[in-house]
C-alpha cells in the first residue's frame, strides 16, 4: 500500500477521499487554488500545496505543476477524483512516465473510452449492444445533417470527448438540426477542447442504469451492481439509487455479464462505470464509460458494504481484487441527491453567494452526508455548483425513501438559492414512490415539482418566535453592557400605555408582502399568520438555532436557521425559508433600461452575437453566457435596434447585472 498520496482534485470528492486515506494510514497531499486556499479539503489533508489562480485551466487542470508538487511532497501517487483531470489520458501517462501512479486505468484504456464514438466501435466488436446512429469522424455539417436524416429524429447529439450533458442537444426535426450541431459543438470545444460529435437515434421514454466494475492488473474484472440515474435535469443527474425499481434477477445478469464483458474488452483496471440506455422494453444499449470513480458512488458502497475509494489504492498498488464477483451480494436499498447551488425555477441555473447558514442530519449508519462546504464558504462560477450528496440506506425501498424525506426535512441551508425544496418534492412524488423513473420525469412532472407549497401556521409561528426571540436577547445583551441595566430604557417587557404590546414582522413572499403578529396575552402569546390563522403558544425559548414551542396540545422542538434577514424553518415535512422585509427602507432605484437584458446566472460572456446599432428580431441571439461550462443564449425579446452591450467577450459577470439594451425600433 501507498504510503502518500496526492489528491488532484478539490471539495467533496478530496473529502471523500482522504476519509478513507485515513482509515488506511496513508498520508494526504492537497492541492488548492486561490478560491480554494480556506476550503475544507486544504483543512483535513496532511499537507496542502497552492497550484494557481481560480480558473481550473490556471490550477486543476495544470497537470505538470500538480506532478511537480508530487514529486516535492514524496507522494507516491496520485488521486485524480473525478472531473479535471480523472480522464485526461496525457496526464495519466505523464504520471507513469514521472513514476508516479496514477490511481486509476491505464491512458490507453482512457483513451479508448474517452471517444464515445471509438469507445462504441469496441464494444460493437465484443459483442455489447450499442444505440444506432452515427460514431465517424466525418463532421461536415452538411453530412451529418444527412445522415440524422438517416437515423431518423428524434436523436441526440453527442460530444465524443465529454460527459455532464455538455456538448449535448436533443433535435426532434431537420429544421433545427443545424443550430443545435452548432450550439453542442461550441460548447464541447469550450468544455473538452474536441468539437467532434456523434450521433445516436434516442430511445423514447428511456431509463439510465449504470453498472459499477472493477479490474485489477491481474486480468480480473466484477460488477458491484447497477445505479438507477434517470432523474436528471439539463442531462446531469439528481438522484441516483440501487437497486433498479426497472430491474429484474434477469435483466441484471445480462447487463453485469455485458458491463464486465465490456470492461474486459480494454484491459481495464480501477473503478469505472459502465453506462446504459433501457426502453421499456426491457432492450437495453451501451452509452459510454466513465473511466473514474463517479459521483454516486456512495449508492454502491451502501449496498455492497465496500470501500469503492479503498479498492482504488489496492488495485493501483498492485494488490488483486478485494472480492471476486461471488463474494459480492446487493444488499437492502440505497438513494443518493445532489444538493445544488441552483434555481429550479430558473431553468436549474446555478446560483453564487456565501454560505451563511448550513444544517445537516446528524450521520448514523442509515445516513451518509458527503459534502466539503462550510458556513462562511462562497459559492462562485469557477467550479461546479453541487453543495453535498445526502445518502440512505434501507432494508428496502419504502424504508430508503422514509430515511431520505427525513434527511431532507434535516437539512437547511442560508445564503445561496439551492434544489432542497425541489428534492423535497421529488422524495415524495407519487410516481417516483412508485418507482416510475425514466429519463423524462422532471419534464413530464415539472408543475408539480415546480408548484409553490403552501407555508403551514407552524412555520410562520416559528419564524415569527425566533425574530421575537433574537430581539428580546439583543436587548438584554444591551441592558447588561450599559452601565445602568435597570434604566427603564432597557426594559423589554413591551409595556405601552393604554394599548397592547404585539411585533409586526413584513415577509416578502414572491412578489406579495404579507405580515405576521405576535402578541402577548393572559397565558403566553398569540401568532396571526398572513392566512388569517391565530396559534397560540404557552412559552418559547431559543438556544443557538434550536427553538421549543410549548402549544396548547403540544411541545414542539424545530431548528430555524437565521442570518440577517433570511430564515429557514425545519419542519418534518419539509424546509420553509422566508424573508424579512423592512417597509421603511430606502428602495433603490434598478440599474438599467427599459428593453435592458439582465444575466440570468452569474458567469462568463464567451460571444457578442450581434453588433451594437444593427437591427435585431425578436428571439435572435445576442449573446452567450457561460457558467459551469454550460451555456446560456440570450436573445432578443422584440423587434429593435441594439442599443448597448455593456460587457465584452470573456467578462465574469454577476447575475441579473445589465448585459445589453435592445431599443424599440422607430
Amino acid at each position: 500500500m501507498f504510503r502518500k498520496i496526492l489528491i488532484a482534485n478539490r471539495g467533496e470528492i478530496a473529502c471523500r477521499v482522504i476519509q478513507t486515506c485515513r482509515l488506511l494510514g496513508v498520508q494526504t497531499v492537497a492541492v488548492y487554488s486561490d478560491a480554494d486556499a480556506n476550503s475544507l479539503h486544504v483543512e483535513l489533508a496532511d499537507e496542502a500545496w497552492r497550484i494557481g489562480g481560480p480558473r481550473p485551466v490556471d490550477s486543476y487542470l495544470r497537470g505538470d505543476v500538480i506532478l511537480q508538487v508530487a514529486r516535492q511532497t514524496g507522494a507516491e501517487a496520485i488521486h485524480p477524483g473525478y472531473g479535471f483531470l480523472s480522464e485526461n489520458a496525457d496526464f495519466a501517462r505523464a504520471c507513469r512516465e514521472a513514476g508516479v501512479v496514477f490511481i486509476g486505468p491505464t491512458p490507453e484504456a482512457i483513451d479508448a473510452m474517452g471517444s464515445k464514438s471509438a469507445a462504441k466501435a469496441i464494444m460493437e466488436r465484443a459483442g455489447v449492444p450499442i444505440v444506432p446512429g452515427y460514431h465517424g469522424e466525418q463532421q461536415d455539417s452538411a453530412f451529418l445533417l444527412a445522415e440524422a436524416q438517416r437515423i431518423g429524429f428524434p436523436l441526440l447529439i453527442k460530444a465524443i470527448a465529454g460527459g455532464g450533458g455538455k456538448g449535448m442537444r436533443r433535435v426532434d426535426s431537420a429544421d433545427e438540426f443545424l443550430s443545435q450541431l452548432e450550439a453542442a459543438q461550441r460548447e464541447a470545444q469550450n468544455a473538452f477542447g474536441d468539437a467532434t460529435v456523434l450521433l445516436e437515434r434516442y430511445v423514447l421514454n428511456p431509463h439510465h442504469i449504470e453498472f459499477q466494475v472493477f479490474g485489477d492488473q491481474h486480468g480480473q474484472a466484477v460488477h458491484l451492481f447497477e445505479r438507477e440515474c434517470s432523474i436528471q435535469r439539463r442531462h446531469q443527474k439528481i438522484l441516483e439509487e440501487s437497486p433498479s425499481p426497472l430491474m429484474t434477477p434477469e435483466l441484471r445478469a445480462a447487463m453485469g455479464e455485458a458491463a464486465v464483458k465490456a470492461a474486459l474488452a480494454i484491459g481495464y483496471v480501477g473503478a469505472g462505470t459502465i453506462e446504459f440506455i433501457v426502453g421499456d422494453d426491457r432492450q437495453f444499449y451501451f452509452m459510454e464509460m466513465n473511466t473514474r470513480l463517479q459521483v454516486e458512488h456512495p449508492v454502491t458502497e451502501l449496498v455492497s458494504g465496500q470501500d469503492l475509494v479503498a479498492w482504488q489504492l489496492q488495485v493501483a498498488a498492485g494488490l488483486p481484487l478485494p472480492r471476486q464477483q461471488a463474494e459480492l451480494q446487493q444488499r437492502g436499498h440505497a438513494i443518493e441527491v445532489r444538493l445544488y447551488a441552483e434555481n429550479p425555477d430558473n431553468a436549474f441555473l446555478p446560483e453564487t453567494g456565501t454560505l451563511t447558514a448550513l444544517a445537516f442530519p446528524v450521520e448514523q449508519a442509515h445516513m451518509r452526508v458527503d459534502s466539503g462546504v462550510r458556513v462562511g464558504d462562497a459559492v462562485g462560477v469557477f467550479y461546479d455548483p453541487m453543495l453535498a450528496k445526502l445518502i440512505v440506506w434501507g432494508e428496502d425501498r419504502p424504508q430508503a425513501i422514509l430515511r431520505l424525506q427525513q434527511m431532507l426535512a434535516q437539512t437547511g441551508v442560508l445564503g445561496v438559492v439551492t434544489n432542497l425544496d425541489f428534492l423535497g418534492k421529488v422524495a415524495a412524488h407519487p410516481a417516483f414512490l412508485a418507482g416510475d423513473t425514466d429519463t423524462g420525469f422532471v419534464a413530464t412532472h415539472a408543475a408539480q415539482l415546480h408548484a409553490a407549497r403552501p407555508v403551514p401556521a407552524l412555520a410562520w409561528l416559528a419564524t415569527s418566535a425566533r425574530v421575537w426571540l433574537d430581539e428580546q436577547q439583543a436587548r438584554q445583551q444591551q441592558a447588561s453592557a450599559s452601565n445602568d441595566p435597570n434604566a427603564p430604557w432597557h426594559q423589554h417587557d413591551g409595556w405601552r400605555l393604554n394599548a397592547d404590546h404585539a411585533r409586526t414582522q413584513h415577509w416578502q413572499q414572491g412578489e406579495a408582502i404579507v405580515q405576521t403578529r405576535l402578541k402577548p396575552v393572559a397565558k403566553g402569546w398569540s401568532c396571526h399568520t398572513p392566512s388569517g390563522e391565530v396559534m397560540a403558544v404557552l412559552r418559547m425559548a431559543l438556544e443557538g438555532d434550536q427553538l421549543s414551542l410549548q402549544l396548547a396540545d403540544r411541545q414542539c422542538r424545530l431548528t430555524v436557521l437565521r442570518h440577517g434577514s433570511q430564515l429557514c424553518v425545519m419542519l418534518p415535512e419539509g424546509g420553509y425559508e422566508f424573508q424579512l422585509f423592512d417597509p421603511y427602507a430606502v428602495k433603490l432605484s434598478d440599474e438599467g433600461a427599459e428593453g435592458g437584458l439582465t444575466a440570468p446566472m452569474p458567469g462568463r460572456v464567451v460571444r457578442i452575437l450581434a453588433e451594437v446599432g444593427s437591427p435585431v428580431k425578436k428571439g435572435q441571439p445576442l449573446l452567450i453566457l457561460e457558467a459551469m461550462k454550460m451555456e446560456h443564449t440570450i436573445v432578443s425579446p422584440r423587434d429593435g435596434v441594439l442599443e448597448s452591450v455593456r460587457f465584452a467577450a470573456d467578462a465574469i459577470v454577476e447575475a441579473d447585472a445589465l448585459l445589453c439594451v435592445v431599443s424599440e425600433a422607430s
